[in-house]
């Protein structure tokens, strides 16, 4: 029985939601920094290393917010944690990738499959019910099924949004208030690590803050970042957006036939022209990932509905190197899976999440502004 992502409503000041986070979820956050954590122990980080590269990344973050720092401050307080290792968490792809950077020539740290993700948006008029669908499915360690969670964020100074993280982190992929929705997915190029920049987390978390969509493109366009990611934007009025990042550019994506499908390599061709798409030996499954979710799209109609999506990403074409993966060990031996599929209906203000969906098709609908309800189970 796959248990559903647990359900954390906050609000308040900064510090105040970030204190009702930690405080409803203290085991997920104490396992999210376990899994980081020891991952940098594993690297031969101690305690005063650790906090040398975590500190890197605080001060990134402080200069992008001091608000974030005082919710991660409340989420630390709640849980009975430290400050520095919900920083962790929440840069946790940076801090994890640089740390093997820094010991790679001296301990030959091995380098390990990153977010996988197939992501899709549905234009209205490629909707049967002429609103946008976004959605993708989050490849990643099959332990963070226990770790994740649905965070609900009232706010007093800007839209509520609904996200779907890793307990102790600001955001992940989502939706707020405002119909602006955004979704990522895993990318990787010869320019990264090469300069600092603000985590991944906060860019998106900044685009959940955001009450026109400009603004959101803002954040995810221009904000210097420390590797590269894709990040896939859209707004309930009727558009989407996608970029693929390299740390100091972005190279945008335009919807072909009513449709943004993409999963974890460059695809634009400017992109290509200007990077090295470095990522292709770990996520080489990718290239036809998104082609079958593509595909699958077209053969169900011109009119696609929610569970036409659902379906595409439930596709196991290749397993268990599909769409939808099942719980594998991956190519250094972690536990690797899809760990949940997240589809938002933002005319609706709902998100459907499926823990594990290659071992479970029970979706719960989380709300803006109602409480969670399970769904009948998908079809097979």
């Amino acid at each position: 029985m796959v248990e559903p992502f647990p359900f954390v409503d906050v609000s308040g000041t900064p510090y105040e939601r970030g204190r009702q986070h930690g405080a409803a979820v203290p085991g997920r956050v104490k396992r999210s920094i376990e899994l980081y954590g020891g991952q940098l122990g594993d690297l031969g980080y101690d305690a005063l290393a650790k906090s040398r590269l975590i500190g890197e990344f605080a001060r990134e973050i402080e200069a992008f917010g001091k608000h974030y720092v005082e919710e991660m401050r409340g989420i630390a307080d709640g849980a009975g944690v430290t400050l520095e290792d919900v920083i962790m968490i929440n840069a946790r792809t940076e801090v994890i990738a640089k740390a093997k950077l820094e010991k790679s020539k001296s301990v030959g740290a091995e380098e390990e499959l990153d977010d996988g993700c197939t992501g899709a948006i549905i234009l209205p008029e490629r909707s049967a019910s002429g609103e946008l669908i976004h959605g993708q499915n989050w490849d990643w360690k099959a332990e963070c099924a226990q770790t994740a969670i649905v965070l609900r964020v009232r706010r007093e100074d800007g839209p509520d949004f609904l996200t779907f993280v890793e307990a102790g982190g600001l955001a992940r992929c989502g939706m707020n208030a405002a119909g602006i929705s955004i979704t990522a997915n895993y990318l990787e190029s010869e320019r990264d690590f090469r300069q600092t920049g603000v985590p991944l987390a906060l860019i998106r978390r900044k685009v959940l803050e955001q009450e026109h969509l400009a603004y959101a493109i803002k954040a995810v366009a221009t904000t210097p970042k420390a590797c590269s990611n894709n990040m896939m934007l859209s707004t309930v009025a009727g558009f989407g957006i996608d970029f693929e990042c390299a740390p100091d550019a972005a190279f945008p994506l335009y919807p072909e036939d009513g449709l943004i499908v993409h999963a974890n390599h460059w695809i634009g061709q400017v992109a290509l022209t200007k990077i090295t798409d470095t990522g292709i030996p770990r996520v080489p499954e990718s290239f036809y990932r998104d082609w079958r979710v593509r595909k699958l799209l077209n053969e169900a109609g011109r009119k696609l509905t929610v569970d036409d999506l659902k379906e595409a990403f439930f596709d196991d074409f290749l397993t268990p190197h599909s769409v939808c993966r099942p719980p594998r060990l991956n190519d250094t031996g972690n536990l690797s899976a899809t760990v949940a599929m997240v589809i938002m209906q933002p005319a609706k203000g709902t998100m459907e999440v499926a823990p594990l969906p290659a071992l479970n098709r029970i979706f719960t609908r989380y709300s803006l502004t109602d409480e969670p309800v399970t769904l009948a189970q998908a079809a097979e």
